[in-house]
């Protein structure tokens, strides 16, 4: 009587659509700011607006997400669990709130599109084209932003320190780095380094802005452009990039770009997804990924990268898994230019 049905799966894949509506109506309403300390659903109603029965029964969901405490009483009350707090208030500086309605809607308007993508007669997608860079650049100031400093700026620099010289590189590349808070932590950890953030010349712009945010206009440039077909730099100790090959229409080109712009004995580091093997560990994965892969981008199969790696000269190819990068685990990938 204990044990679930075998249906049991698929139907939560379906409730889980309402738990995903629950916390993105939460966010937009600012319901989670207002439980930093406990109240009642009718508190918190008359303070947004809202029915105070229904918003009693959005808050039991919330809690039943792990996101809500709940103090039985008279009146029940509620209050944010901490990573809640942390992750999804907005007066935090680890705030994602803005970055989670982003994915979840860009997630939700390809799920609308796949069984177009199915047919043979659907419409076929132009991977390669940018088309939104002003938007692109908008989201990398807020969304992107918001995402990279509380989640990818720690990964990286904890997927780095488990690269033997990493750490000693004093020229430095972000490639594709959006708003360029990566490039930025790994020139503070470091006070000889100096380095370059490079992406669209839109999103560029931002990581501009975030530079001389930070004081280190004078160590930190940044360059505009398209990875496909414009230079990218030389004579770089390290170059990271995270999420990149996925956009580029030719990844083995990219690759001996990035081996050509470092200098002898240099280091690329780089963080991508693949799909593994094993069934588990591919649901990790490809649920965050068949968007991409569906329309029209690579994602490689375990091992794709590292070979590609070693077929474009690369020397000391070495790999390791990270789950602390946003949304899925990353395989990250070391390997050095040989010198002459």
């Amino acid at each position: 009587m204990h044990t679930s049905h075998p249906l049991q799966r698929y139907w939560d894949l379906a409730a889980a659509a309402v738990q995903g509506q629950a916390l993105d109506a939460a966010l937009e309403l600012g319901v989670l700011d207002r439980l930093a300390q406990p109240a009642s659903a009718a508190q918190v109603a008359a303070a947004l607006e809202l029915d105070p029965a229904q918003t009693g029964h959005l808050l039991d969901l919330l809690w039943s997400m792990d996101l809500l405490h709940r103090v039985e009483g008279d009146p029940v009350l509620y209050r944010c669990q901490p990573q809640a707090r942390q992750y999804l208030c907005q007066d935090q500086p680890a705030c994602c709130a803005d970055a989670w309605r982003y994915r979840r809607q860009a997630l939700e308007r390809f799920s609308a599109q796949l069984g177009g993508l199915l047919r043979r007669d659907g419409p076929r997608p132009a991977p390669y084209v940018q088309t939104d860079a002003a938007g692109w650049a908008e989201a990398a100031r807020k969304q992107i932003g918001q995402e990279q400093r509380a989640v990818a700026v720690p990964a990286a620099l904890e997927a780095l320190a488990c690269v033997p010289g990493a750490s000693d590189a004093r020229r430095i590349l972000d490639l594709g780095g959006g708003p360029g808070l990566i490039g930025i932590a790994l020139v503070q950890a470091n006070p000889d380094a100096s380095g370059v953030v490079f992406d669209w010349p839109e999103t560029a712009a931002v990581a501009r802005e975030n530079i001389a945010r930070a004081g280190l206009a004078d160590r930190l440039s940044v360059l505009g452009g398209d990875l496909a077909t414009d230079a990218i730099g030389r004579d770089y100790d390290l170059i990271w990039c995270s999420s990149v090959l996925h956009f580029l229409p030719d990844p083995d080109a990219a690759l001996r770009k990035m081996r050509d712009a470092l200098a002898p004995g240099g280091m690329l580091v780089m963080a991508h997804a693949e799909i593994p093997a094993d069934a588990a560990a591919a649901a990790r994965v490809l649920p965050y990924y068949l968007p991409m892969m569906m329309l029209g981008r690579r994602v490689t199969r375990a091992g794709e990268l590292r070979q590609a790696l070693a077929d474009c000269g690369f020397a000391d190819v070495r790999g390791f898994d990270s789950a602390r990068f946003p949304l899925a685990p990353l395989h990250v990938l070391s390997a050095r230019k040989a010198a002459p």
